[in-house]
């Protein structure tokens, strides 16, 4: 289940507080505080777990358009917004392709048939948030979390809309997916520890690849100003 409620933290701007409970109170308690920057307008997000060499352990929260295969388009019929089953590839393909669970169409996007367990979705933030979050199981030593975000029509400079003509995917998605990760310790339990951005996924999705140089990214590392994350 997941519980959101406003206006509880209001330092830093954080207006949100997303609580994920599975249920699991022996369990460690993640805590993810995340500040909007001046390009914030709708990202979506993907946070997990990894272990410390960044093998992945489980998705910790991933915004619901994604984890369940809806996203809200416009109705050429009726003229109104209506949600509808679509797969977007491009969105977060280093989260998908760690996760790397195939849906029963042979490809490794949720949807509405092979979707994210309710426990780890949630409508994406619409400003900044803190996230509390939970291990499956009691973390012990040290780990990676990781947090990928994108933001559909942020064109530059370099990513401009007529870069890969004919590539619907790379038209929904603009810059690439930005890639953020901290190494966390459970022996350091309350230390507060940046995520800071390590790389981009492919600009179409069609493959898990990390590219490590960040040079043309321009407004994608503006959506968010400030990201990091406490275990307890």
């Amino acid at each position: 289940m997941l519980i959101l409620s406003g206006n509880l933290v209001t330092a830093n701007e954080i207006s949100n507080v997303i609580t994920i409970d599975n249920k699991q109170q022996e369990n460690t308690e993640i805590v993810l505080l995340v500040e909007k920057g001046r390009q914030h307008n709708h990202p979506l997000y993907a946070v997990w777990l990894a272990d410390s060499s960044g093998k992945y352990l489980q998705t910790l929260f991933v915004s619901e358009s994604i984890g369940k295969g809806v996203f809200r388009r416009g109705s050429r019929r009726t003229g109104r917004w209506m949600p509808g089953e679509i797969e977007r590839p491009a969105s977060l393909p280093y989260w998908i392709h760690q996760r790397n669970i195939f849906n029963e169409k042979g490809t490794l996007l949720p949807t509405t048939q092979s979707p994210v367990a309710d426990a780890y979705t949630g409508a994406t933030p619409k400003s900044s948030f803190k996230m509390r979050l939970q291990s499956d199981q009691p973390l012990q030593g040290k780990y990676r979390i990781y947090l990928e975000v994108n933001q559909s029509w942020d064109w530059n400079e370099h990513w401009t809309n007529n870069r890969f003509p004919g590539n619907k995917e790379y038209m929904t998605s603009s810059q690439p997916a930005l890639v953020y990760m901290a190494e966390i310790d459970t022996d350091n339990p309350g230390e507060q520890v940046p995520l800071t951005p390590i790389g981009h996924s492919h600009y179409a999705g069609e493959n898990g690849e990390l590219i490590c140089d960040l040079s043309t990214l321009t407004t994608a590392l503006q959506i968010l100003k400030e990201v990091t994350v406490t275990i307890w």
